[in-house]
């Protein structure tokens, strides 16, 4: 069955309850009757409650509506929040390096409102020390607390230690202030035409010098 509304000389009923084009009650009148003042307004007679009794139209630009219909369906699927969960693999003998390297992915993931399943892999005998790697996911969620919190708490799981991660700030807002950001990007780059440039010509790099010929 259509979606879609009937219009105009597909409505096939005696009596129409007619809306104005300013959203204006005109009243019950005549099928008839509805259609000549669409054709004098230059609009269409649109069925928006077939149900009703008698059934209600509206006079509307309908080529209209349905693009600015379309438009804001458009708008909200781009704005719409989906649940994404990051995955971030750790060892229980991490070096620091790799910590923080590490540490920095979930940092990014909580700020963009993204959860992050934490997982510690087990190898050999590292299996009987599960305090190792309790205690290092105990350390990240101390790290990260001013951006998440531990949403699902450490678990084993055959070989593996797991804790997911919560955002504080919500999916949403977080689009919302990486969309102004950019925005800001753009106005300043729009203001400041040469700003940017000098600041890639100063950060590029220095050209290396030619390398010495090996001694024989």
């Amino acid at each position: 069955m259509s979606a879609e509304p009937r219009i105009n000389d597909r409505i096939r009923v005696p009596e129409v309850r007619l809306v104005g084009p300013s959203g204006e009650q005109v009243g019950i009148v005549p099928l008839a009757k509805a259609l000549e003042l669409a054709q004098e307004y230059d609009l269409d007679l649109v069925e928006v409650a077939a149900t009703a009794r008698p059934p209600v139209c509206k006079l509307m630009d309908y080529g209209k509506f349905k693009y600015e219909s379309a438009m804001k369906a458009r708008e909200a699927r781009k704005n719409q929040a989906h649940t994404v969960i990051k995955e971030m693999k750790l060892r229980p003998k991490i070096d620091p390096h790799d910590y923080d390297t590490k540490k920095g992915h979930v940092v990014r993931f909580l700020k963009q409102g993204d959860k992050v399943k934490i997982t510690i892999m087990f190898r050999g005998r590292e299996q009987s020390r599960p305090e190792l790697g309790y205690r290092l996911l105990q350390r990240l969620a101390e790290d990260v607390a001013d951006l998440g919190f531990v949403e699902s708490n450490p678990k084993q799981d055959g070989r593996n230690m797991i804790m997911v991660l919560g955002p504080h700030k919500k999916k949403t807002e977080a689009m919302a202030e990486a969309r102004q950001a950019q925005e800001a990007r753009k106005a300043e780059a729009k203001a400041n035409p040469g700003k940017s440039q000098n600041a890639a010509e100063n950060e590029a790099p220095a050209e290396e010098p030619a390398e010495e010929p090996a001694e024989a």
